[in-house]
Order: C-alpha cells, then structure tokens, then sequence
C-alpha cells in the first residue's frame, strides 16, 4: 500500500542530481560530439602557438606559451557557451522540456541539472587543457591558494557563461536559429587581450579590449599563476582581478532569473 510519504516528489536537490545524470547518459550516444568539443580549445592552442609564437615580439627569456595558456584557460570557458546554447535549443525544439515540466519536480531542478551537467563538462575540458599546457612544458609560478583562486575564477566565468547559454537556447525556435552563437564567440575571444598585447592596438581599441570580460578573466589568471602579463592601457587591466570577479556576478545577476523564467514559460 502507497503511503503518502512514498509518492512525495524527490527534492529539488535530487530531482537536479537525476536529470544531471540524465544529461551525462546522453553524452554516450554522442561521444564524438563530446570528446570533439573537450578537445577543440588544445586544437586552438596548438594552431595560435604556430601562427604566433614566434611573429610576437615578446620580452627577453618570456615564451608566447607563457603568455598564451592562462589566456586559452579563459577562451576555454568562453567556449562553452556554443555547447550550452545549441544543447538548451536542441532540447527545447524536441519537446524534451516540456515533458521534464510534466513531471512532479520542481522547475528549477530541471535547470539545475543542466548547469550541473554543463560545469562538469567544462570541468573535464579544463583539466584536459592543463594537462596540454603541462606536457607542452608550460608550469604555473604560484602557490597552490592562488592556483586554486585562478580556478575559481575561471569556473565562476564559466557560470556566467552558462546562463546566457541557457537563456539563449531556451528561447529558440531550432538549433539551426541560434548558430550564430558559434559566429560571435571568435570575435568576442579575438577583441581581447588573450593572443596579442592591447598596446599594439589603437589606444581606445585597446583600453575597450581590456574592459572584455575575457580579458579581465585571462590577466587575473595570469597574475594569479605567475604568467608574464601584458602591459595594462587601463583601470580595467589595472583592476582585473576585480573585473573577473565583477563581470561574471553582474552576468548571471542579469541572465539568472530571466533565463529561469523563459524555461518555465517555455521559451516565451
């Protein structure tokens, strides 16, 4: 005989850990697809560390791979906002979220699991491209407390990332509608100080470079693992651990609670 406590609704909390393991299932029949996206910030690496490594003029005993990984490590972040969004669009226009809200869960356990899922994946891609970066002979300089805020920092990038993603995708008609995603992640990475010194651009070029959320991300990573830096042309490089903390509490302030409640009235 059911009692009333056997068909209580799981917890917000379990119901979130159910569909997070749900996502990472579907990661099976689509292996090539993932391990494609785990690998692709390596691939960008290597072919950055060809076209640039040695046309840079860099200071005396600095290698551009010093330079270059922290700055991957927050283009790798940046990256996962293409996978979110065509992930979140991709479920929307199978009605995969509309039979999740016809369970007896709570909404926000669905989107919960989600983002689990996606920083779990972000995590693997991480570790991948430290493990890269480390056989390539790159070494952080830095104690093991600012190796772990640099990660923070990073993860909380990714967080915010993770939000305009979901707030994207959810309000999709199709996959095919929210491609442009993939288009305008090159430029906003290419507008930043990963892969050249802003002081080689136009002065205002320059100081708007470092006010990109990327690029206070890639010089507090810098400075948190003992990276050479580029010279700042700015308050924002000046201050750039404190806009990579900044932007991305400022980016899930803003798309939080608005991507939740597209979900929830489904896309609208």
């Amino acid at each position: 005989m059911l009692t009333q406590e056997s068909v209580q609704p799981p917890s917000v909390w379990d119901a979130a850990w159910i569909i997070t393991v749900r996502v990472m299932r579907s990661w099976k029949s689509q292996i090539s697809v993932m391990v494609t996206n785990w690998l692709f910030p390596v691939f960008v690496t290597v072919l950055f560390l060809g076209l640039f490594g040695g046309a840079l003029t860099l200071p005396a005993q600095v290698s551009y791979t010093e330079f270059l990984i922290p700055g991957m490590l927050a283009v790798t972040m940046l990256f996962g906002l293409d996978g979110t969004t065509l992930t979140a669009a991709a479920d929307a226009a199978r009605g995969v979220n509309d039979r999740l809200r016809s369970f007896p869960i709570n909404a926000a356990s669905i989107v919960l699991g989600r983002c689990i899922a996606d920083m779990i994946s972000s995590l693997i891609t991480l570790a991948i491209m430290v493990a890269f970066a480390l056989l390539i002979g790159w070494r952080p300089d830095t104690t093991l407390g600012r190796v772990l805020l640099a990660f923070i920092i990073l993860m909380l990038f990714r967080f915010a990332m993770l939000w305009i993603g979901l707030y994207i995708g959810y309000g999709a008609k199709s996959v095919e509608s929210v491609a442009y995603i993939q288009i305008l992640v090159w430029p906003i990475a290419f507008f930043s100080s990963v892969f050249v010194n802003p002081a080689t651009m136009p002065a205002w070029l320059g100081a708007l470079a470092e006010l990109n959320p990327v690029s206070a991300t890639a010089s507090a990573v810098r400075d948190l693992l003992g990276s050479a830096t580029w010279q700042t042309q700015s308050l924002a490089g000046e201050y750039a651990l404190a806009g990579a903390i900044a932007w991305p509490l400022l980016l899930t302030l803003i798309f939080l609670p608005i991507a939740a409640r597209r979900f929830r009235r489904g896309g609208q």
